[in-house]
């Protein structure tokens, strides 16, 4: 294919929102059940950590738009690994539109995209990629059913957690070099459930934080540490990290919900928040558990509907925006 779009590059000094600490529960045990907008209740055996304001550095960001021109109305950056590769997909999923997954490799050029389906699926969306250019994501059927794949070493495999009884989806969104993958499965009551599956073995482990329901796992890391989310008992949206054993929850300091969706290798975290007026911005959590900061971050063609889905271990960040035509744009961001 001929090198026919270019990528569209801004750069803008993006300021930190500088924030008290209100959640960020710190303990070896589970998240607290509290919701992201009240008060933090601690249970027993939970050490609070201290109230303390956080004011990351003013950073000028470079936004680049990428967009397959196979259908440029719909993209959405998924992962980014140490070289720079990228994990996505095009189309909206509606009729006409299926999903369909690529990667694209640097300088993100339009010959730059290669194809990934899932051999015989009706529609596939790679989702993550690791720093040896293994892939994962899901494939759906014609039936509607989502099951999760990785490509490792370049050979497709199937993944179903056993769980998962009669519902019908199944989703991969991380994978670290080990060849340890994450999701979730959602069953017949439509009810979500983290895992994480062992590619080598296909052996599923529950990830379970006490105190939330509806759990996705979103990412891990290289040495294991995860990300994602739930919802607590009063319904909102909340993030948590496991490191080792522990569980640390945390969400955006006055956000309706947080929803993390990747980490690196030093556990900085990026997701989506929903502000109380309904809009969305992305966000960056770095050092959690010691100094947490927090950065909120909009592309500039896209205020008010960014979402940051991964970052690698140099800083870049993926995700996608809503432009004012009304199309979902492919996002990377430099720093």
């Amino acid at each position: 294919m001929n090198n026919t779009r270019l990528p569209k590059r801004s750069i803008v000094a993006v300021a930190a929102i500088g924030f008290s600490v209100p959640f960020l529960a710190a303990y070896d045990g589970h998240p607290s059940s509290a919701a992201a907008a009240a008060p933090v209740v601690f249970r027993p055996g939970i050490v609070a950590p201290a109230v303390r304001s956080v004011w990351p550095e003013k950073k000028n960001l470079t936004f680049v738009t990428l967009d397959d021109s196979a259908d440029p109305t719909f993209n959405q950056l998924l992962g980014i690994n140490t070289a720079g590769t990228i994990a996505g997909y095009y189309g909206s999923g509606a009729a006409g539109h299926p999903n369909k997954g690529y990667t694209l490799a640097p300088p993100y050029g339009q010959s730059d995209y290669t194809n990934e389906n899932y051999p015989g699926s009706a529609q596939t969306q790679v989702t993550a990629l690791n720093n040896k250019h293994d892939t994962a994501g899901f494939w759906v059927d014609a039936s509607g059913n989502n099951y999760g794949f990785i490509e490792w070493n370049g050979v497709f495999t199937s993944y179903k957690d056993p769980h998962t009884g009669k519902g019908t989806v199944n989703q991969i969104l991380g994978l670290n070099d080990a060849g340890i993958a994450v999701g979730f499965y959602v069953d017949a009551n439509g009810m979500s459930h983290g895992f994480e599956v062992n590619q080598a073995t296909g052996k599923f482990t529950a990830v379970v934080p006490t105190g939330l329901s509806n759990v996705t796992v979103a990412g891990i890391n290289s040495a294991g540490d995860i990300t994602g989310f739930g919802s607590t008992s009063s319904g909102g949206t909340i993030g948590f990290l496991r490191k080792g054993k522990a569980f640390t929850a945390f969400a955006f300091p006055n956000a309706v919900s947080t929803t993390p969706l990747g980490i690196n290798k030093k556990d900085d975290i990026v997701g989506v928040y929903v502000d109380t007026a309904s809009e969305m911005h992305g966000f960056l959590l770095t050092d959690p558990l010691t100094n947490a900061k927090w950065q909120s971050i909009d592309d500039p063609n896209g205020v008010g509907t960014t979402t940051i889905n991964g970052l690698n271990d140099k800083g870049d960040m993926v995700g996608f925006y809503v432009d004012s035509a009304g199309n979902t744009d492919g996002m990377l961001i430099e720093p």
